[in-house]
């Protein structure tokens, strides 16, 4: 059992990544505002859908429209239309919250049984012609109820796709890790040859391309959901598609020569470099360009509210879950290449 332990854990971190990643609640959230353009010193109704809340249930329920990151002007009435749809009546006054003729506002919903919900910058207020500089109608948005509870963040765009955290990114980050696995076997291979060292950097790296491949297709479906579709070409995409193909050539490598001993040598010089492309082309490359790709071309990456502290107790357990589950793929597979050459080798005999 002292043998079996961490594929147990893989096993089991995977598991729980699974079950926990998909039947926490996401958080309640605004997904659209009605209309989306106003005009101070006019009198306003907004529509307001929500997501997972419960605003007829709700008899504390509370609107803001605010400006920056202090200033906000409260409605002046809120009434529940059902569970998800509300309307909020506002009094804007022709004093303006911050100089300029068009702001950006964000929605702020917030109730006792919700808790906060934020819709950023969604409406444009546009100033009239008799507008001035005065904060004295504009406040702080005060007595805010943060709900208890165990919860995922709710994201406009993303929504119930956010689970996809749990399985995209830890699949690729197993993949690096097991592809410098394969790397060490092929260094292994190179400085005292052995038909084990050999064996082991070859499953390993089927087992990266494996790996790769699912962290492109939950990519893919990931894309469907927040972009619109499956591929679009962005540059994220197409360099992880240039690395898969770095690694497919391996195996083309590989299956070129019939000297078995020159093709492990050969192939195991050019994993190396394998090894060395996949950094610039995952890591630097599309820092590089403007991307959709979050944590690329200046677009912000999972944090903060992004990525809370409630996501975290299952995103980290699925990056060492992977790559051990990597492992004990890579493991079996390179037992059975062993097995198969001493096979073939005794039957050419």
């Amino acid at each position: 059992m002292k043998n079996y332990w961490w594929k147990i854990l893989g096993a089991l971190l995977i598991l729980y990544t699974i079950v926990g990643g998909m039947t926490v609640p996401i958080k309640s959230g605004i997904v659209k505002v009605t209309p989306n353009s106003i005009q101070s010193g006019s009198e306003v109704e907004i529509q307001i859908d929500g997501y997972n809340s419960n605003y007829d249930q709700s008899d504390d329920l509370a609107v803001w429209l605010k400006a920056g990151n202090t200033t906000a002007i409260k409605a002046t009435k809120v009434s529940a239309i059902n569970a998800t749809s509300l309307k909020a009546n506002f009094t804007l006054p022709n004093e303006l919250p911050s100089e300029g003729s068009f702001h950006t506002l964000s929605v702020v919903v917030n109730s006792k049984i919700d808790g906060i919900s934020l819709l950023p910058d969604h409406v444009a207020l546009q100033a009239g012609a008799m507008d001035t500089l005065n904060r004295t109608q504009w406040s702080e948005i005060n007595n805010l109820v943060r709900k208890e509870g165990f919860n995922f963040p709710y994201r406009n765009i993303l929504v119930e796709s956010i689970r996809n955290t749990f399985y995209h990114i830890p699949l690729w980050f197993a993949m690096v890790m097991i592809f410098f696995v394969a790397v060490v076997y092929s260094i292994l291979q190179l400085y005292k040859p052995q038909v084990k060292y050999d064996a082991y950097a070859v499953a390993f790296t089927e087992i990266g391309v494996l790996l790769g491949i699912l962290g492109t297709v939950t990519g893919a479906i990931w894309a469907k959901n927040t972009w619109g579709q499956y591929w679009s070409w962005d540059i994220k995409q197409n360099v992880s598609i240039i690395a898969m193909l770095v690694y497919l050539a391996y195996f083309v490598l590989r299956g070129s020569f019939d000297d078995h001993e020159k093709g492990g040598r050969i192939s195991a010089v050019y994993n190396i470099f394998a090894f060395a492309a996949l950094i610039p082309l995952l890591f630097v490359i599309p820092r590089m360009a403007s991307s959709l790709h979050p944590g690329n071309g200046g677009n912000p990456g999972m944090g903060g509210e992004d990525l809370d502290n409630t996501m975290k107790y299952f995103l980290y357990p699925a990056f060492f879950g992977w790559f051990l589950v990597g492992m004990w793929m890579a493991s079996l597979r390179a037992r059975f290449i062993i097995l198969r050459d001493k096979y073939l080798l005794k039957m050419n005999d």
